[in-house]
């Protein structure tokens, strides 16, 4: 986007270290005025490059001791009913439409091994359209701060 400078991204950047801070300390870290902040910020949400704000958890803190990247291969004119299907398992924290071998990555997050089965063959592969699933385990995750 051209309308942005190098002082937008220096925000954008505070505001994705901690969407909680306040206006005074983001207007500190990016050396403006608060006003100049403030009226950014604004901005940036009025163009839509601020689409809401967030909280970062631990999964496993949430009683999510298992967790899966689950690729599918989908009818493709089918997308938007699978799309509308898939956004109504709670239990998909992430959903994109990729190119490649699969059509769709699923970022799963279930209570156990147990669970995760019944989500990925009982919820997801019951959805028509979808002809074919790979599930991959996560060991471990990482979120960048």
């Amino acid at each position: 986007m051209s309308e942005m400078d190098a002082t937008d991204h220096a925000i954008l950047a505070e505001l994705r270290r901690d969407a909680r801070a306040s206006m005074t300390a983001i207007a500190e870290a990016v050396h403006i005025s608060r006003a100049g902040a403030h009226a950014r910020i604004k901005r940036l949400a009025d163009l839509g490059v601020i689409t809401g704000y967030t909280v970062r958890t631990d999964p496993v803190q949430l009683g999510h001791h298992a967790s899966a990247y689950v690729m599918l291969a989908i009818e493709q004119a089918t997308w938007q009913d699978v799309q509308a299907r898939l956004r109504a398992i709670p239990e998909v924290e992430h959903m994109a439409l990729v190119g490649g071998d699969f059509d769709v990555i699923l970022l799963v997050r279930a209570s156990d091994a147990r669970d995760l089965r019944r989500i990925v063959l009982e919820d997801i592969q019951a959805i028509p359209s979808i002809r074919s699933t790979r599930t991959t385990l996560i060991f471990e995750d990482f979120t960048r701060e």
